[in-house]
């Protein structure tokens, strides 16, 4: 469409150029024709008007009769084709070569013969009424002695003048008709010339829109088109590295967005969100229907909100602690806002990076609660070994049966700090080698049983608990390691001696159950409340402090076997109803 109009606007410059050049040739030979042949025709005119004027002069000077003048003048019409008329000082028509003269007007106000008349040469054209034609005048003084005695006229018609001037326009017309025909065709082989390579490199261009980058244009002019060809393929090469390196860097960013553990939000300056990473997707829930909607109505926080406003109007960076709670999650971040600084300040926006600190902040509490509870823990029997060996001091050795005393409760309280110890170190141990490979092999669970039912039978006697084993009638081979395993089944076993007021009843059942191994430790004891059952496993967590201490528990054993456990790429579960005891399910893979 571009070319065509190119191509319009010079096919109509050349035929507007062409046909006001015919146009002014055309009139100015016309023109001059006319002229040329108007001028001759006068001067021939003028001629006659003289032979005229010398062969009648005599006769009208001498008063002769008009019939002598006329049948003068007819003679000589004859000879020249002249129509010639004799008219005397008072505009009266004395003879006339085509005319009766008694029947033509009185011509004093003729222009040709009114200045003749006054002594010089008149002449006019003008349409003869008498004559019905157009027709050209000439009029000379007759005089005599110097007085003007009359005028003498010559004219004739300008029919051949006309038709001459007709024919040549006619035969301008033609030429101007074929040449115009010509200088169509011409102008169309040349504005095709000329628009061709503009088509060309239109043609290319529109590719180049559409993103074929690689498209080139290919002319060989000489001239200007060339240079803009090649101006253009030079601009197509140098767009296409940099939208190559664009998609390379866009390639590289998504990579490395897709990658990162933080969450990433871009938004503009309107603080509506525009580019998530798959992180930000997961963290908060978003989908592709969310991008373009308020940064409110996607997280929800009007901290946020807020600290994106003050990057963008500031143009600094904001650094925050955002909590929320999505699907029933808490999570806890801590977000830096970067502005983004546009020359267009409608691109103007802010970066968000989300740092997941939930766990750190977990950790965090845990150690915090882990430093007091076993400052607790380490305190209770220091402060009472203190007291004790400050009283033995202050006099109570002198007494055997008070020292006595005395020194058991230090030794007593002394071992549960060794406990205590050992626990801590080993659940150390535990944490610290998580990440390490456990050897594992096939373990009978019957043989370990026995050995720790063994281990712990005289606990048994002395609470006179009842303790009832039922072994599987088949052997039951789970793939752990042996001393963890032990580990795992002396501290349940332990914890339901212990716990279990004497006299109660402990169960102890294993069986294989497809691809795993069960083991299951029943007691009778006093059961554990429904709201401490999420926590049971938790470091230094009790459900009754006072009584667990008096048992000689850490509140260290049920999270070492919980590690235990795990590192066997095992399950350990609980269930518990008050009063009627409480059972621990140890899952582990089978052989």
């Amino acid at each position: 469409m571009f070319s065509s109009g190119i191509r319009t606007r010079l096919i109509a410059s050349f035929l507007v150029l062409i046909l006001l050049t015919l146009l002014t040739f055309g009139s100015y030979v016309l023109w001059h024709f006319y002229q040329y042949t108007i001028e001759s025709l006068t001067a021939h005119l003028v001629q006659q008007a003289l032979v005229v004027e010398e062969l009648v002069e005599t006769q009208v000077s001498n008063s002769n009769t008009t019939a002598a003048i006329d049948s003068k003048i007819k003679a000589v019409s004859a000879q020249i084709e002249l129509r010639i008329t004799i008219i005397n000082t008072s505009g009266t028509v004395l003879a006339d070569s085509w005319e009766n003269p008694a029947l033509m007007d009185n011509h004093f106000d003729r222009p040709e013969v009114h200045a003749a008349l006054y002594g010089t040469t008149g002449q006019a054209m003008r349409y003869s009424a008498t004559l019905s034609k157009n027709m050209l005048y000439i009029a000379i003084p007759m005089k005599q002695d110097g007085v003007a005695t009359g005028v003498v006229r010559v004219s004739t018609t300008l029919a051949p003048i006309e038709e001459a001037f007709n024919r040549l326009r006619n035969v301008l017309i033609a030429a101007f008709v074929l040449t115009s025909a010509i200088a169509v065709l011409v102008s169309l082989r040349l504005a095709r010339k000329f628009t061709a390579p503009i088509e060309e490199i239109t043609t290319v261009a529109h590719q180049m829109s559409e993103g074929q980058l690689a498209a080139r244009v290919y002319l060989k002019t000489g001239d200007e088109v060339e240079i803009l060809a090649h101006t253009l393929n030079t601009l197509a090469a140098n767009l296409d590295d940099k939208v190559k390196e664009i998609l390379t860097e866009k390639t590289k960013f998504e990579l490395i967005l897709s990658h990162m553990d933080n969450a990433v939000i871009l938004m503009d300056r309107y603080g509506r969100v525009t580019t998530t990473n798959k992180q930000a997707n997961d963290f908060f829930g978003l989908t592709a229907v969310m991008l373009g909607q308020h940064n409110l109505q996607v997280i929800g926080s009007s901290l946020l909100d807020t600290a994106a406003k003050e990057a963008v109007t500031a143009g600094e960076s904001r650094l925050i602690t955002l909590k929320t709670s999505r699907y029933g999650k808490k999570r806890i971040f801590q977000v830096f806002l970067a502005p983004i600084i546009a020359l267009n300040s409608e691109n103007s926006g802010v970066l968000a990076v989300f740092h997941d600190i939930t766990a750190l902040q977990e950790l965090r509490e845990k150690q915090a609660e882990f430093v007091a509870n076993a400052s607790h823990e380490l305190g209770t029997p220091l402060t009472s070994i203190k007291g004790f060996a400050e009283t033995l001091l202050c006099g109570a050795l002198q007494d055997p049966v008070t020292s006595e005393k005395f020194v058991t409760i230090i030794l007593t309280e002394a071992d549960r700090m060794h406990r205590l110890v050992q626990d801590l170190l080993q659940l150390a141990r535990l944490e610290s080698s998580e990440d390490r490979q456990l050897q594992l092999e096939p373990i009978d669970i019957k043989q370990v049983l026995e050995s720790v039912i063994r281990r712990l039978t005289p606990q048994l006697e002395e609470k006179q608990h009842t303790l009832q084993i039922n072994p599987p009638d088949t052997a039951a081979i789970a793939i752990a390691n042996a001393d963890y395993l032990r580990q795992v089944c002396i501290n349940l076993l332990d914890n339901a001696i212990k716990y279990t007021p004497p006299g109660g009843q402990i169960t102890v059942n294993w069986w294989l159950e497809g691809k795993q191994v069960l083991i299951v430790i029943k007691d009778s004891g006093p059961g554990i409340p429904d709201q401490d059952l999420p926590r049971i496993f938790e470091r230094f967590y009790r459900v009754d402090r006072t009584r667990a201490r008096a048992a000689g528990g850490t509140g260290l054993g049920l999270s070492i076997v919980k590690h235990l456990v795990n590192s066997m790429n095992g399950l350990v579960s609980v269930k518990s109803e008050i009063d009627k005891g409480t059972t621990f399910i140890v899952t582990l893979p089978a052989e």
